[in-house]
């Protein structure tokens, strides 16, 4: 208690000063509009540069949370798309998780039903490699969150693989990127409807190849190659690369072979959707029994 009343008495003139000096300034802003009008403008500036840091530093602490929202409002999104229904014509029955047609008339009729075809569900990439001749994604969603063996995965650019091994928790992905036969995507040009499959060649995890195009269709560097939605795993119209290249072959072949540039980035990957046809026993089952039928 000594020391500060000595350090109160030997700065008590400096103490003073500064005291008169915030009187004076308070009287001065109060007084008089210009002044005052200034000291505002100065302080909301300072105050609003301030505020501006600190919203920068909560934001880049809540970015994990902002991502996870954002992910999950992209599979609300997925799961309303018109390409997850099918359009069935029907005037009997009652159909589960359905959106009817209605007449534009004044009856209001009934004229159609699109019944869900495809649901999806987000996961969390925990593992992931893409310098392997077979590339595998392990994700943080599995059987007990509803994902099974043979769903399509995509990301928010385009596809990424199929789910091949689950666990409670847990699911393993195969990737495209991946020399195996059993990684063949249906793909069909966006611009000619041209078919073809496309398949990972090994040197380059940016890169694919589409193949069996026939030389007839109408290509160009920077066109965009879809699912076909042929295969029970993926909707049609989903992003699969964009044409780089374009090589003719031997003059015996019927077809070109294009080199992609992959519209999924395998280096970056955090987040994935996994997609379950909800249609895709019934269409098995279907052509198993017909192929039986043939033999």
């Amino acid at each position: 208690m000594r020391n500060l009343i000595i350090f109160f008495r030997r700065y008590f003139n400096f103490f003073l000063f500064l005291l008169l000096e915030v009187i004076c300034m308070v009287l001065v802003f109060q007084h008089n509009n210009f002044q005052r009008a200034a000291y505002l403008s100065s302080a909301n500036d300072v105050s609003g540069k301030l505020y501006d840091k600190y919203n920068n530093v909560q934001y880049y602490f809540h970015l994990k949370s902002t991502n996870d929202s954002l992910v999950n409002e992209n599979m609300r999104l997925h799961n309303m798309l018109r390409t997850s229904y099918d359009s069935m014509l029907t005037t009997n029955g009652i159909k589960v998780d359905t959106v009817r047609q209605y007449s534009d008339d004044t009856a209001h009729r009934v004229i159609g039903t699109q019944i869900r075809r495809y649901e999806y569900f987000s996961a969390k990439v925990i593992n992931n490699s893409i310098n392997k001749p077979v590339n595998y994604i392990t994700i943080h969603r599995g059987a007990l969150q509803g994902i099974r063996p043979n769903m399509g995965v995509i990301s928010s650019s385009g596809v990424v693989g199929v789910v091949r091994s689950v666990s409670d928790n847990y699911a393993v992905v195969l990737s495209m990127l991946s020399k195996s036969n059993s990684v063949s995507i249906s793909a069909r040009l966006g611009q000619g409807k041209e078919m073809g499959s496309v398949h990972w060649d090994g040197e380059d995890a940016g890169f694919a190849l589409l193949k069996d195009v026939p030389k007839s269709a109408k290509i160009h560097k920077g066109d965009t190659v879809v699912t076909s939605g042929f295969s029970a795993l993926f909707p049609e119209n989903i992003p699969i690369g964009y044409v780089e290249s374009i090589a003719v072959g031997d003059k015996a072949s019927t077809s070109f072979t294009i080199r992609l540039k992959l519209a999924t980035n395998f280096f970056n990957l955090q987040y994935v959707y996994v997609i379950e046809n909800l249609l895709k026993e019934e269409q098995q089952r279907l052509e198993d029994s017909t192929y039986k039928l043939i033999k």
